[in-house]
């Protein structure tokens, strides 16, 4: 693809990424953090939360990284699959923030128990194959970050959700997952294992019957006996809410493309990092989601001294030639990290430029390095302090 241009053949670029103005436009209600482990994707979520909630807005951050800094950032003990309050919000009053982890079994039972008569509701709670389903299936994690989205978006308690999605290029699973789980449960293979008896006449229930003894007999050879009873029972229990799997999953993929929803792809200004970024924004086009822009973190600013880096080291090298005793080490050391500083900050410029060359439509944003660890409410502010432009 071509590179677009404006007048003069001049490369047409994306202006800047500016966050505060997307969190103070009261259309936006979703914003889903995507982007590579090891980046801050979790503490860039927690900022934007924390930026939205004193600007304002009523806000829950939904977290599906099982790290803890999330609930140490906000001064909170842990996180669970509830909603909890953020304290020391400086909003006037105005705004509100909770937070909130993923517990995928959780939600999971959450669906059972609120689309299940009691009864039946315990019946596959205590399935060993839905046990097995809900905690470790290929997916499930996705599928139910989604759930949970949809229930906190119809719950219209907050008037901006956001989402920090797992920590790899998976993270993109969550588009797929719930057409994928929903597929799964919702397939021919499932329902051919539930007891055939309520198909049809007797000479079609026979035929059936011998064609079923069959599929049944080669799954039993290879998965055993108790385990195809146990997805016998389970989808048994399951059958009248399927089709409610499906539902959702359409609801939540209209959601995610709809107007008010955002997505920020989260990058360190590293080669691996970036290129993982074009990944997620490739992806993204293709599906057709409400890009917003990148948010390049961890960014070095060159030093304000303008010696450059050759010339630093070159009289760092004169004085250890002159070799005049402690403070000439110490000078030495200044001067070497300043050529360091200098050499980091200009590869890093190089990779942004580099990045906005291949993807020129694409808004970027540069969150300043911080010196250290950011692990509660005043590192955070500092953090979305940048979100009004750079």
């Amino acid at each position: 693809m071509s590179e677009p241009r404006g007048r003069g053949g001049r490369p047409v670029s994306a202006a800047p990424l500016v966050v505060d103005r997307l969190i103070d436009d009261r259309r936006t209600r979703i914003i889903v953090c995507c982007g590579s482990g090891g980046v801050g994707k979790t503490t860039i979520a927690a900022a934007i939360g924390l930026r939205a909630a004193e600007r304002g807005r009523h806000v829950v951050v939904l977290t599906v990284d099982p790290a803890r800094r999330l609930a140490q950032s906000m001064g909170l003990n842990s996180l669970d699959n509830t909603p909890r309050p953020v304290n020391g919000i400086r909003a006037g009053g105005a705004g509100s923030m909770h937070a909130m982890m993923l517990d995928m079994k959780r939600t999971f039972d959450e669906i059972v128990e609120s689309h299940a008569d009691p009864d039946r509701a315990a019946q596959i709670l205590a399935n060993p194959f839905y046990q097995s389903l809900s905690s470790s299936f290929a997916g499930t994690q996705e599928y139910m970050a989604m759930e949970k989205l949809g229930q906190l978006r119809r719950a219209d308690e907050w008037d901006l959700i956001v989402v920090d999605t797992p920590p790899s290029r998976s993270a993109l699973d969550f588009l797929d997952a719930p057409q994928r789980l929903g597929r799964f449960l919702d397939g021919r293979l499932l329902r051919l294992l539930v007891a055939p008896a309520k198909l049809g006449g007797r000479t079609g229930l026979r035929m059936l019957n011998a064609g079923f003894g069959l599929v049944t007999g080669a799954i039993t050879k290879i998965i055993g006996s108790q385990l195809l009873r146990d997805v016998q029972t389970f989808v048994s229990a399951m059958d009248t809410m399927f089709g409610g799997f499906r539902e959702r999953a359409e609801y939540t993929y209209r959601l995610l493309r709809a107007p008010g929803t955002a997505f920020l792809v989260i990058a360190a200004p590293e080669h691996d990092a970036l290129r993982e970024a074009s990944y997620f924004v490739e992806r993204l086009e293709q599906e057709d989601m409400p890009l917003a822009g990148l948010m390049l973190n961890r960014v070095h600013r060159s030093p304000a001294a303008r010696l450059s880096a050759a010339r630093s080291l070159a009289a760092a090298e004169a004085l250890q030639d002159a070799d005049n005793g402690e403070s000439t080490s110490l000078g030495i050391t200044a001067l070497r990290l300043h050529a360091e500083r200098m050499h980091q900050a200009e590869s890093e410029r190089r990779l942004a430029r580099r990045f906005t060359a291949a993807h020129p439509l694409v808004p970027m944003a540069q969150v300043p390095a911080q010196p250290d660890d950011v692990h509660d409410l005043i590192g955070l502010r500092v953090i979305g302090a940048s979100f009004a432009g750079n």
